[in-house]
């Protein structure tokens, strides 16, 4: 009964150590946290940030880099006397908000703004401003709420963290007591060490779709109803995260009889299945899912995922069971062949990151100059003392000095344990930043200028807007009035640009008609100068006309 106990009582001890482990990783999850991290930037606005208009426009168009979903009552635009001016619900088109605005309101300083949903589930709030006239004062928009609470923000965070921890501790034992347990040990407390995994997994799921809402809405751990969880699991977000408890439900009925010692082969093959679909609900949740290559970053991020699992699960119960339970002969079969499984984990941990790094960043001033790369930076410089003090342990494996001294071996993998562990909560705050190549180019945009200018002829009036107005790729958008400052309802547009100091003949813009009086297009102007920009607009089968003006690109 003594020994018994004692034994109980050092197994309590390692999970203990082992769960230290994880709560020392906490303050980098922890660590005050940043405003909400938007993973969609608005590109352009129209009217164009701070221009000034001659007429009041009929409308308020927003693009962003990614399709964007609706916060209820969260898009505004407030007039100079503190009014709201937008009418009806916005439009959501994908990537494009558009917002039909009063025309019959007042002159001066008009305030838009917004608060919505990327297409990785992150919110995006902000505002800008336009003046019609002349600028006036800065209205308010006192009922657009606050931004993220922070305290939700850090527990969006801390449910990511012990999501991670949790799938590491279903996936170790699973693949130890398949292929690696001695049977004359008892499988009871690798059992509970699964048993808890799956619970941790499912509490963290539960508090994900939760804290959601509030972490959209922008309201409190509390200030969630019945619509705003409805909202969340209707989005794609809610729905991998709802098939993920699926899984685990499925998986709960599975473990049973396996970790009780059942040799049922469909058993496990079915538990390796509901692995691979659980494993990809995590990209499909995050920014993978809104990568320019979604089907490649969806696939290499579950690889990845299921590498860290493989790796750090097996640690952990190396570390906990193996290591101080099994017998040297045992250990003489066991450690080659967990060299070689920890050999493939980090080689697929390698690839993935690579492919994932070209993808998320892009280019080294991106690495370097963002919050997402510096945070890789130091994801990197943790998985090289890893991978150091792996090589370790493989090479003590190799020198089949590490079954007949396993407690050497067994610091190591508690050194390798621990860094592994604070790479797992870099990788929680990684999740929830800008990936680099969104924020590069949100910083290169707010230094862009633009142009913008109102042309007359004498069937209508067009107000142009070209942004950035920078070498490269810009955006046109043309609006339509008649002469009364109403919207002039467009059959045909045609427009092209040219630069006849450098000999470039004109070029044609495609033109995409956004409603009877806007339409937007997109053009790559490479080089710099005055390029000459002529637009004709038909408004009924005998009338049209052609305006024109000179547009400097820097």
């Amino acid at each position: 009964m003594c020994d018994m106990t004692a034994a109980t009582n050092r197994w309590v001890s390692r999970l203990a150590a082992v769960a230290g482990l994880f709560l020392a990783a906490l303050p980098a999850v922890l660590l005050p946290a940043a405003p909400a991290s938007a993973h969609a930037v608005l590109v352009s606005t129209s009217p164009v940030l701070d221009s000034v208009l001659p007429n009041a426009p009929a409308e308020v168009v927003l693009t962003f880099s990614e399709s964007v979903r609706e916060v209820p009552d969260r898009v505004r635009v407030i007039a100079p006397d503190g009014q709201r001016v937008d009418q009806g619900e916005p439009v959501f088109d994908g990537a494009v908000v558009i917002i039909t605005v009063d025309q019959q309101s007042s002159r001066g300083t008009y305030l838009v703004s917004y608060r919505v949903i990327s297409a990785d589930g992150h919110p995006v709030s902000g505002g800008f401003t336009y003046s019609v006239g002349a600028p006036s004062a800065v209205p308010t928009d006192e009922s657009a709420g606050a931004d993220t609470d922070p305290v939700v923000s850090t527990l969006v965070q801390v449910a990511k963290f012990f999501g991670y921890a949790g799938l590491m501790l279903i996936v170790g034992p699973a693949l130890v007591l398949s292929m690696l347990w001695p049977r004359r040990l008892s499988r009871t407390g690798a059992g509970r060490v699964a048993w808890t995994g799956l619970g941790v997994l499912a509490a963290a799921t539960v508090a994900g779709i939760w804290l959601q809402a509030p972490y959209v809405t922008g309201g409190g751990l509390t200030d969630v109803d019945g619509a705003a969880l409805r909202d969340v699991l209707g989005s794609g977000l809610g729905a991998a995260l709802l098939v993920r408890l699926g899984v685990l439900a499925a998986a709960a009925v599975l473990l049973r009889p396996f970790l009780a010692g059942a040799d049922g082969r469909s058993d496990r093959i079915l538990l390796g299945v509901l692995a691979v679909v659980g494993t990809f609900t995590w990209p499909l949740a995050g920014h993978p899912s809104a990568s320019p290559v979604p089907a490649v970053s969806v696939v290499v991020d579950s690889a990845h995922l299921a590498g860290m699992a493989v790796w750090l699960g097996g640690l952990v119960m190396l570390a906990v069971f193996l290591l101080p339970r099994a017998d040297e002969r045992e250990l003489g079969a066991i450690l080659p062949i967990w060299s070689r499984w920890a050999a493939l984990a980090v080689c697929t941990l390698l690839l993935a990151g690579t492919v994932q790094a070209l993808i998320e960043v892009g280019t080294l001033e991106a690495l370097i100059s963002t919050t997402y790369g510096r945070l890789l930076l130091t994801k990197i410089s943790l998985f090289v003392v890893v991978l150091a003090v792996a090589a370790y342990s493989r090479q003590l494996v190799r020198n089949r000095t590490a079954a007949g001294r396993p407690g050497r071996v067994r610091q190591a993998v508690i050194a390798e344990l621990a860094v592994t562990v604070v790479v797992l909560a870099v990788t929680s705050v990684l999740v929830q930043t800008t990936p680099a190549r969104t924020a590069i180019g949100e910083d290169l945009r707010a230094t862009s200028g633009y142009f913008s200018a109102t042309l007359t002829s004498d069937i209508y009036s067009l107000q142009v807007e070209v942004d950035p107005s920078r070498r490269g790729n810009n955006s046109v958008h043309l609006y339509a009035y008649t002469p009364e400052n109403r919207p002039q309802p467009v059959i045909e547009w045609q427009a092209t640009a040219a630069l006849p100091a450098e000999g470039v003949e004109p070029i044609e813009i495609p033109l995409l008609p956004l409603t009877d009086n806007h339409a937007t297009g997109e053009i790559s102007l490479p080089t710099a100068g005055d390029w000459e920009l002529r637009i004709t607009v038909r408004i009924s089968d005998i009338d049209q006309a052609t305006v024109s003006t000179t547009v400097e690109i820097n």
